[in-house]
């Protein structure tokens, strides 16, 4: 009978951080290059649309059954899986370039990548204590603004200095990486608990059925509505306004900006304040940067609520997170993040139709404005005693 790990050091918990960084480095550059690689060979706006919905897609549908993998083996193997895959994946423009091979890398990178923050995210609520769980998520909420920032930054300077087939070889080989570490065993992710076995598994809709649960995942949906609403509606508004590029960059920018300085706090403000509380304010903040949005007629105005909407968005997700992981039921907690990931998924792909059909129906004021008062109802819910 093969000896199961004992529970992870703080070491292997920092360890973890980074290699979740540099995985989502991978994908953030993977991204930046797929979309301009496929412009430079005459692609679309239809056709760019499309790669980056394939992202998001393979995500959406399979979430469900990735945590349930983790739940039943681990997260060490699907973690070393995801790592070859995303190497492999990313290399693939590098050998073959062409329009097949950025679709396939696409979804292939969308798929791994999802894999990987699952079960990063299981082996995250797993490590120490329970009542630290806001504050370890808050640190991996955090290693993701690094990434975030630095993909596309690497990407690009790639790009102009290299060219496209060597930066996707360059991210091929960060991946490496998290696949050789985990793989050799030095770090050691939690196995599954020993109940795992005899687990119910009824689906989405038992979990839905349970009520804590189904009011975290519904501030979830709220908090991804708002993100995803956050990139379509930033760049349609600013070139309206008649922005350079350059305003449109600075204003997205400092969003980024937020989400790293609010994340920056959150292992101080989760060791002070409830979950629901954190969320509470933090849906009311981002709430009032989207009532504010249509008021902002100019560059400064508009980065000032984007850096509002960063701080209140960035603030939140660490402890959605921290409350799936304390709400789960026994032995689905993989599942549990899987149901979460396929809810964001699915935002990403349904709010740009959702977004564009009405925007032009009724206009771009009273989208954001809808979009303010369900931020600001999630508001009121969290801090509903339970």
């Amino acid at each position: 009978m093969p000896v199961r790990p004992g529970p992870p050091s703080p070491s292997a918990f920092a360890l973890l951080i980074g290699l979740s960084v540099l995985n989502h480095l991978v994908l953030a550059g993977v991204r930046i290059d797929v979309t301009l690689d496929a412009l430079a060979r005459g692609g679309s706006p239809a056709t760019v649309g499309l790669l980056l919905a394939l992202f998001a897609l393979l995500p959406m549908v399979l979430s469900m059954s990735i945590g349930r993998l983790c739940d039943r083996v681990g997260t060490r193997r699907p973690m070393v899986i995801a790592s070859g895959a995303m190497a492999l994946a990313a290399a693939l423009p590098a050998v073959a370039p062409g329009f097949a091979a950025l679709t396939v890398t696409s979804a292939a990178t969308g798929l791994a990548f999802g894999v990987f923050q699952i079960a990063a995210q299981h082996a995250t609520a797993q490590i120490g204590r329970a009542e630290d769980r806001a504050r370890r998520y808050s640190l991996l909420a955090l290693g993701y603004s690094v990434s975030g920032m630095l993909g596309p930054l690497l990407a690009g300077l790639g790009i102009d200095h290299l060219g496209h087939r060597a930066t996707f070889a360059f991210l091929a080989l960060v991946p490496l990486v998290p696949f050789a570490l985990l793989a050799s065993g030095r770090i050691g992710p939690p196995q599954p608990a020993p109940h795992v076995d005899t687990a119910p598994a009824g689906g989405v809709f038992d979990l839905w059925r349970h009520r804590l649960l189904r009011r975290v995942l519904t501030l979830n949906v709220l908090f991804a509505i708002g993100w995803e609403m956050h990139t379509i509606f930033v760049p349609i508004y600013g070139a309206q306004l008649g922005l350079t590029a350059a305003q449109i960059g600075l204003t997205l920018a400092a969003f980024n900006a937020a989400t790293f300085t609010v994340r920056f706090a959150m292992p101080w403000i989760a060791a002070r304040f409830a979950e629901t509380r954190v969320i509470g304010v933090a849906l009311f903040v981002s709430a009032a940067a989207y009532f504010a949005y249509p008021f902002s007629q100019g560059a400064a105005s508009l980065a000032l609520a984007s850096f509002a909407l960063g701080l209140g968005l960035g603030a939140g997700q660490p402890m959605v997170l921290s409350l799936l992981a304390a709400r789960a039921p026994p032995g689905r907690l993989g599942e549990v993040a899987g149901l979460r990931m396929t809810l964001i998924q699915a935002m990403a792909v349904g709010v740009p139709l959702a977004f564009g059909a009405l925007g032009t129906a009724v206009g771009l004021a009273p989208v954001l404005w809808a979009v303010g008062a369900g931020l600001a109802t999630g508001g009121a819910m969290a801090r509903r005693p339970e």
